[in-house]
């Protein structure tokens, strides 16, 4: 279906102001940005227009009732330029299976690509060049009715905006499997991609900074055994050449880079396991010498490897990078697809061809 998304360019572009050799992750914005509204029982007043700010009552309900959620993409070009975004029709379904979760409308899938497809084409030219870089694409639905009052909104604010990025982790991790904090318990809103789930984990995060560690390795909320995903990312596991990743059970997000990498582990014949899999399981595998490898996938950082994981007292030092044979396979391979110099055997790429701006 094509929809009647009204185009309104900017008279100013910022772009020639961008260094895209030295792009910092967030804090570049592009020109355009796509809005729509949720009234009535409908969805409405689609429109791109510039980048900008806007207003908001005190009383939006999205500020004090946590209704927020999001999704994170990224947009790359092949080798002729022409523009292209990876899997956006699960990014859409995500984003749809994160508003049933919070009590919010569904957006339409066909318009949600639509909508990015269109604003991706106008602000093409912000897509990095360099490998490892790419626009990086936010789409933010919110409650946004007047009213202080613990209900669900009637109203919604949908934004899509967009950033060029370069890599977000330029090294590898380091991990603090968290044993008092918690992401997230069965039942929990740990699927969907709320803003709150964000928020709960930023001081547990910075705990895990102040101790010299990147991120937080989050275990589970009842027995704090089994692991679940980092504060970025979801997590694998190299166990003598078994590959292991955390089972999605309700707590943690169900990774569209996850899913694509067991897709490509399986293609190579690996052997992967999908299944609650316990710290001590790992921690029996580092004396055995069997930890090989551990590494998050997730859109911004693809492929992040770990080079170490706190437990307690033991810290688990993992093998040098010349032999992470499998998160660098991985990565080559994903970064190769959304680059256009691997051949996409599944229907991943699509491709953004000029499409009608009314």
């Amino acid at each position: 279906m094509q929809y009647d998304i009204k185009v309104t360019t900017t008279e100013h572009s910022r772009l020639d102001s961008v260094d895209f050799t030295n792009i910092p992750f967030g804090r570049v914005f592009s020109d355009h940005m796509f809005t729509a509204d949720y009234q009535n029982g409908e969805w409405k007043n689609f429109q791109i227009i510039p980048f900008g700010h806007f207003s908001i009552h005190p009383a939006c309900m999205g500020l004090h009732y946590g209704q927020c959620i999001f999704e994170g993409m990224k947009a790359s070009r092949a080798s002729d330029g022409t523009p292209f975004l990876f899997r956006p029709e699960e990014h859409a379904k995500r984003f749809n299976r994160s508003a049933a979760r919070m009590c919010m409308p569904d957006f339409p899938e066909d318009l949600y690509v639509e909508a990015i497809q269109k604003l991706v084409y106008l602000d093409r030219e912000w897509i990095p060049k360099e490998e490892g870089s790419a626009l990086y694409l936010r789409p933010l639905m919110f409650a946004n009715a007047e009213f202080f009052g613990v209900r669900p909104s009637d109203s919604y604010k949908m934004i899509i905006f967009t950033g060029p990025v370069g890599p977000y982790y330029a090294k590898p991790v380091s991990l603090i499997a968290e044993q008092h904090y918690v992401r997230a318990a069965m039942g929990g809103a740990g699927e969907a991609k709320a803003a709150g789930n964000y928020g709960a984990a930023l001081l547990p995060a910075m705990k895990a900074q102040e101790q010299g560690y990147d991120q937080v390795l989050w275990l589970d909320a009842k027995e704090f055994k089994y692991t679940q995903e980092v504060g970025t990312m979801n997590i694998f596991f190299v166990v003598d050449g078994k590959v292991l990743t955390p089972a999605t059970l309700g707590t943690i997000l169900k990774g569209i880079t996850r899913d694509s990498i067991m897709t490509i582990l399986k293609e190579k014949g690996y052997e992967i396991e999908e299944r609650r899999v316990s710290i001590d399981e790992i921690v029996e595998a580092y004396h055995a010498g069997k930890l090989q490898e551990a590494f998050g996938a997730g859109t911004a950082a693809v492929v992040a490897h770990v080079s170490r994981i706190k437990y307690g007292d033991l810290i688990m030092d993992l093998p040098p990078m010349e032999e992470r044979h499998v998160g660098e396979m991985v990565k080559k391979e994903i970064n190769g697809i959304r680059s256009g110099r691997l051949h996409d055997r599944h229907g991943w790429i699509v491709p953004i061809q000029q499409p009608q701006l009314v």
